[in-house]
């Protein structure tokens, strides 16, 4: 972890920010983070010193942070930009996620920041308080939402190939270029060990409750798990900062991290998936006692997948993902201990009975993503819809209505009116489509190499 392990973590300690400042007297700088609508962290980057004025006022950021598409371009279509008058909103530092940055060059800290709107309220376009909504919704039920998740990415050599496209990444004692697949290898493990515990050894100085590490089904692709928690935005934040911390130590190592859902076109694509349980008002399982309501919110799930698609897939390259026999459900289907369908009910004991949702790409947004499956959750239980019959083998084989697999037919679901934009609301959903809008009608206007090598000489 290098030479600043010396400095004292305010997430070990429980130090407040004056006194985690006054610990960390090396500090050069604190990030400042806000996770706009791609999940991509924006903010500023502040003295240490200024930290109690941070604290106490907030700092500004422009409310079009919430409309930038996935280059960093202003959607105007979003009203969020200069027909506004590209105005600033305050936003407010999230005090428990201060924590070091042991991967950087020189002594860093970050912290979580969250926008509020003119009036002080939480602004409705923050994905995360897009998810706060839906947390409050459930707990008028009664219910509190008990989250855990997985994310899969690839390790990738810094340089692209010949053609420009992502190669696997070179063996740690850069001899050869690794392109085995060997699914749950702990010898893959082995390999790249040192960046693995170090990945390990910051969240614990940053309090991500990482657990168990896996290689995946391709060349240098992993998995790693966060602990469940009964508080989905803190799991979410969490699932942020591990991007994070896993791009950091990745390119420290010598590698690029990517959470691209498909960097390899003859490989696995990388997903997210979520776990979710309901636990009543003294922390017990619902699932596990009411196997009826978990029907139910099976159920809700099913029938707001379709139009919850743009949230799951949100990028061009999402749907390259989306292939038969690639580990991916390909419609909305449920069953038990069953890895092709889209929500899975895994073994386990009766009192961590839970549903795993698959549909996810680890490119998503895991605050929009947890949001819509918790609105489905509660949509189900509400209309106590009923999920049919699970699906005992195969679910790819069997001939179902598809999920939307292309990226405007995902758009034009989304933006239809749904039990889904009910539950997330118009001003959010519509800046959302227009902002996909922006980015959809952009990337259809580029001429890739594909085409010339197809037609410049034949045609």
């Amino acid at each position: 972890m290098g030479k600043h392990l010396n400095l004292v973590s305010e997430q070990e300690t429980g130090l407040t920010p004056a006194q985690f400042i006054k610990a960390n007297p090396e500090l050069a700088s604190i990030d400042l983070l806000l996770p706009d609508i791609n999940g991509v962290f924006r903010g500023k980057r502040m003295q240490p010193e200024q930290l109690d004025k941070v604290l106490q006022d907030g700092v500004c950021l422009p409310a079009s942070v919430f409309g930038l598409d996935i280059t960093g371009e202003t959607s105007e279509e979003t009203g969020l930009g200069f027909t506004s008058g590209d105005q600033d909103r305050r936003c407010a530092l999230l005090p428990h996620t201060l924590a070091l940055a042991p991967w950087q060059a020189k002594p860093m800290a970050q912290a979580m920041i969250t926008m509020l709107d003119d009036d002080g309220e939480p602004f409705p376009a923050e994905p995360r308080n897009v998810l706060s909504q839906q947390v409050a919704a459930l707990a008028e039920l009664g219910l509190t939402a008990c989250v855990a998740v997985e994310l899969e990415f690839y390790l990738v050599d810094p340089k692209h190939d010949q053609d420009g496209m992502a190669q696997a990444p070179m063996s740690p004692d850069g001899e050869h270029r690794v392109t085995a697949t060997q699914c749950y290898s702990v010898d893959d493990l082995d390999h790249y060990s040192e960046f693995l515990d170090e990945v390990n050894a910051v969240c614990r100085v940053q309090r991500i409750p990482a657990s168990n590490a896996v290689a995946e089904y391709a060349p240098g692709q992993f998995e790693i798990n966060l602990n469940h928690l009964p508080d989905p935005i803190a799991a979410c934040d969490q699932a942020m900062l591990l991007k994070r911390v896993i791009r950091g130590v990745a390119q420290k190592h010598g590698h690029k991290a990517t959470f691209m859902a498909k960097p390899h076109q003859t490989q696995c694509g990388s997903g997210m998936h979520i776990h979710l349980s309901l636990l009543d008002n003294q922390g017990k399982n619902r699932f596990a006692a009411d196997h009826q309501l978990l029907k139910h919110a099976v159920g809700g799930l099913l029938e707001m997948m379709p139009a919850s698609q743009l949230l799951f897939a949100p990028h061009a390259n999402s749907y390259r993902r989306l292939q038969p026999d690639m580990f991916v459900p390909m419609a909305p289907t449920w069953g038990y201990d069953n890895r092709t369908v889209a929500l899975r009910i895994p073994n386990g004991p009766e009192s961590d009975t839970r549903i795993e949702h698959r549909v996810a790409g680890a490119d998503a947004n895991p605050y929009l993503v947890t949001a819509a499956i918790l609105a489905g959750a509660r949509h189900g239980i509400a209309q106590q819809c009923q999920p049919g019959d699970p699906v005992e083998g195969d679910a790819n084989a069997l001939d179902l209505p598809s999920l939307p697999y292309r990226w405007a037919d995902a758009l034009a679901t989304f933006q239809a009116p749904s039990a889904l934009r009910a539950a997330l609301g118009d001003t959010f959903c519509d800046i959302y489509a227009s902002v996909k809008a922006a980015e959809i009608q952009r990337f259809e206007q580029q001429i890739t190499p594909l085409e010339m090598q197809w037609y410049q000489d034949t045609i």
